[in-house]
């Protein structure tokens, strides 16, 4: 490449100085007319180039580049083009005899049918004719088509003709009833019905079929749930903001929100202190030191230390211990013995009287509680009375339940703060006015305070590679 780039760098010093006339001053310059003209391959790419610097390329690529203008601006060469193409005879205005008027009304059509600067840049100012599509006439299936066409043609001179043709003959011959389009009075007219009824107009065709097979091919509509007429809470979609919220409220209104929003932030404090007595270290005597811990673990290693036994004492003990156990089991067999039949019968006898004795309290006292039927109904009333204040009160406590939100998740829900201003926060005009509080957070909890979602808290990022840091060479050379 070096070689051939000092060569090139020679070609163009030669041709300059070939064309200046004047011998150069280095040493190593020669006479241009003593050069020999290098004569390389023309089928090579630098052949192409060499060919392009010489003068003759570049006049012939000036006569191309002429050539093809020529094409684009007059469709082609302007030597060849005919002289009415080229020239036309001024014979001067035709419309000299026209009044004033009637040549105003022309030219104001004729500036009606200009068109317009914008299409005249759109347009396609070349000569040149567009190439013609092959593919856009090309017609799919043609060779089947056209025998197919070929074919009814001569079954056309038979009198036999297409389906689609008679079916056209029969519909002109027999054409359907217009339909009548609906008017605004027939919408009217219309009478309504319940989607859900069992006389439901649109079920009527259904009437009289298998009900399992409605269900299969999803003809039959589904059954509405009973729960779904119900709202899940009462709360107002909407709810309106306390007075003292409002631009210039009174100072009544202003005050009770403020103490409304005191009273919850005493809560939260008091929650914030329980949480941090229930956190906090014990106190400094109860703190565990390195003594007493040393002490902890020492316990019961010295008592046991003290009282050692020798190990024929305990294998002594076991052995008299498991000869005891060894003794006392075929003792406690030989005492059970077996019942005679006499003991048997006893037995019975004794079952049975019982029975027989727990039969006649019974009906003794089924007896003897006929005359206090009145202690009974007191006491039915009385608990009737008791089961009735339950219920109320289980009714009292679902009713104040009602409005609040229901434990849907994981997660409770949390009010939100309420947006209230200071005294010194309140501006005397609305161009000062600072807004409070956001409308798509409050359409948000108010969705999650009517138990229509649950509460939800914003997703965690967690990174799953580790990241790396590294100084870029730009930047560490800067720094040195």
């Amino acid at each position: 490449m070096a070689a051939g780039s000092s060569s090139g760098g020679g070609e163009d010093r030669s041709k300059s100085e070939a064309d200046s006339g004047f011998l150069g001053l280095r040493s190593t310059s020669v006479d241009p007319a003593l050069r020999r003209r290098r004569r390389g391959p023309r089928n090579k790419k630098r052949g192409w180039r060499r060919l392009a610097q010489e003068p003759l390329g570049l006049e012939v690529d000036q006569y191309l580049e002429d050539v093809r203008l020529q094409e684009r601006t007059s469709g082609g060469l302007v030597s060849e083009a005919p002289n009415e193409k080229l020239f036309f005879v001024d014979t001067g205005s035709k419309n000299k005899g026209l009044s004033k008027k009637r040549a105003k009304g022309r030219k104001r059509s004729l500036l009606l049918k200009k068109p317009l600067r914008v299409d005249l840049i759109l347009e396609n100012t070349s000569k040149i004719p567009v190439p013609k599509d092959i593919l856009a006439h090309q017609v799919p299936n043609a060779k089947k088509l056209r025998r197919k066409k070929q074919l009814w043609e001569r079954l056309a001179k038979q009198g036999e003709l297409p389906r689609e043709v008679r079916r056209a003959q029969v519909r002109l011959l027999n054409p359907p009833p217009p339909k009548a389009k609906p008017t605004p009075q027939d919408t009217i007219e219309q009478p309504f019905y319940d989607l859900w009824a069992k006389d439901n107009p649109l079920d009527r065709p259904l009437a009289g079929q298998d009900s399992f097979f409605l269900e299969q091919t999803k003809k039959k509509g589904v059954k509405r749930p009973l729960h779904l007429h119900t709202k899940p809470s009462q709360v107002p979609a909407v709810e309106v903001t306390p007075a003292g919220a409002s631009y210039n409220p009174s100072f009544e209104d202003h005050q009770t929100l403020l103490r409304a929003a005191h009273e919850v932030e005493l809560q939260r404090q008091k929650e914030a202190g329980r949480l941090e007595r229930q956190l906090a270290l014990p106190p400094v005597e109860q703190v565990a030191t390195q003594e007493s811990a040393f002490r902890e673990q020492c316990q019961g290693l010295l008592e046991e230390s003290d009282v050692e036994e020798e190990p024929g004492e305990d294998q002594d003990e076991g052995l008299e211990a498991g000869g005891a156990k060894a003794s006392a089991t075929p003792v406690r067999l030989a005492t059970v013995e077996k019942k005679t039949e006499q003991q048997r019968r006893r037995e019975k006898a004794a079952r049975t009287l019982r029975v027989q004795q727990a039969a006649v309290r019974a009906a003794r006292l089924r007896h003897q509680e006929l005359f206090r039927l009145r202690g009974i109904k007191a006491q039915v009333a009385q608990r009737l009375t008791e089961l009735a204040r339950r219920r109320e009160r289980r009714q009292a406590r679902r009713l104040a339940e009602a409005d609040k939100p229901r434990r849907l998740g994981r997660l409770k829900y949390q009010a939100p703060d309420i947006d209230v201003q200071l005294s010194s926060e309140l501006s005397d005009s609305l161009r000062t006015l600072k807004p409070e509080g956001n409308v798509l957070r409050d359409r948000f909890k108010s969705f999650q305070r009517r138990n229509m979602i649950e509460p939800r808290e914003r997703a965690k990022f967690k990174r799953k590679y580790k990241v790396k840091l590294v100084e870029k060479r730009a930047f560490r050379e800067i720094q040195l």
